[in-house]
């Protein structure tokens, strides 16, 4: 970070804690000091899985080259009319399930919309299913849904989806464990080099507070980070309801993320 970063910041005005860019003013104020313990250990025996995969010796950080940094970058070109609509981009024909819009932000540490940056989203079906040849839950696929989609985020940092809410799905962690209803969310920056992972789960699902994945996140503020609330005045009369959830790539009231503790 240069200097002209560290000794000054970008602050919401006090009217309007969206941070809308519009009410912003820079000001001198501390760095944004990264709260480590804001992600899980690697190492939690409630998630079978990572007895095996956590790292058993210390990290070691390495820097990202300039190619990482500054490309390839993503065009509107690349986009389809309809990559951000899950209910029609798989076949053409409706998918089957609760319609609902996705919606958001991409934020930085200071609340400032981050413009152009991909967002890519999969999901289960409706019955809790995904489209891979390793998933052998019960459920049915469902033939006009693929699961998955795209979108770059305007100038104002916003993106929107146009999905089915998934369904839970049990998986093989101990007996009788259940995933959560929830969307997996990639977000790259200006290159691969800069992609972040979360996961976006639903206001009001009972099954948040019994899953083994959520449970290895130690503050509560961290796991709220990552329901979405229903959002009423986004929703669609006679047609979809909508959920809001904003991704913040840094500072403290970063989203958590699975593969990068700092964000971006």
């Amino acid at each position: 970070m240069n200097r002209s970063q560290a000794d000054f910041q970008v602050k919401p005005h006090l009217n309007n804690p969206a941070g809308d860019e519009t009410d912003h003013s820079v000001v001198p104020g501390p760095l944004f000091f990264r709260d480590r313990d804001w992600h899980p250990p690697a190492y939690t025996p409630g998630y079978k899985t990572s007895m095996t995969r956590a790292p058993q010796r210390a990290l070691v950080a390495l820097g990202s080259t300039l190619s990482e940094e500054t490309g390839p970058a993503f065009g509107h070109s690349m986009i389809g009319d309809l990559d951000n609509n899950l209910i029609m981009n798989f076949t053409g024909d409706p998918a089957i399930g609760e319609r609902i819009i996705m919606h958001g932000r991409v934020l930085d540490e200071t609340g400032r919309g981050v413009p152009g940056v991909l967002v890519e989203i999969w999901q289960a079906n409706a019955g809790g299913r995904y489209r891979h040849k390793k998933d052998g839950y019960l459920a049915p696929l469902d033939p006009n849904f693929g699961g998955c989609g795209r979108t770059l985020t305007g100038r104002d940092g916003s993106y929107e989806f146009l999905t089915v809410r998934p369904g839970a799905y049990p998986w093989p962690n101990h007996v009788n464990n259940w995933r959560p209803m929830h969307i997996h969310i990639s977000v790259f920056g200006s290159g691969f080099g800069q992609r972040l992972i979360t996961q976006m789960y639903f206001e009001g699902d009972p099954l948040i507070a019994k899953c083994p994945i959520v449970n290895t996140i130690g503050q509560d503020r961290a796991i709220q980070a990552l329901v979405a609330p229903l959002d009423m005045n986004r929703a669609i009369p006679m047609d979809c309801l909508a959920y809001k959830f904003d991704i913040v790539l840094r500072g403290r009231r970063q989203s958590f993320f699975e593969n990068r503790k700092e964000g971006l």
